[in-house]
């Protein structure tokens, strides 16, 4: 089973919430999150045990450029952040490196499974 892991507190709550059913991550990875896969939802830092929140199933993934990300993408990404200014900053201080308008980002919509 593949998962969707988030590292950053903040998810968490957002995701139990269920104010976030989004997510951007850097770079393709189309071929890892192929839509109507199920997959877990979990949090927990890389390399330490993770957290399964629950079962969800992939609605929609596309690619774009960071600059081309939607409202509406923000808006399910983090309802926190509304500008793309905003999300670059926040995936600065996530990734650890530099992140450009021009970086190549993977949009992935997932809702819960019951």
């Amino acid at each position: 089973m593949m998962s969707l892991n988030f590292q950053a507190p903040k998810h968490e709550k957002l995701l139990m919430a269920r104010k976030k059913n989004c997510t951007v991550r850097l770079g393709d990875v189309r071929k890892q999150y192929p839509e109507s896969s199920i997959v877990w939802i979990t949090t927990g830092k890389k390399y330490e045990v993770k957290k399964k929140l629950y079962t969800a199933f992939i609605d929609k993934v596309r690619v774009k450029k960071f600059s081309e990300l939607t409202s509406a993408d923000l808006g399910h990404q983090n309802p926190e952040i509304n500008t793309t200014e905003g999300l670059r900053l926040d995936f600065e201080e996530i990734y650890k490196r530099r992140i450009t308008m021009d970086d190549i980002v993977t949009v992935i919509y997932f809702s819960e499974v019951l």
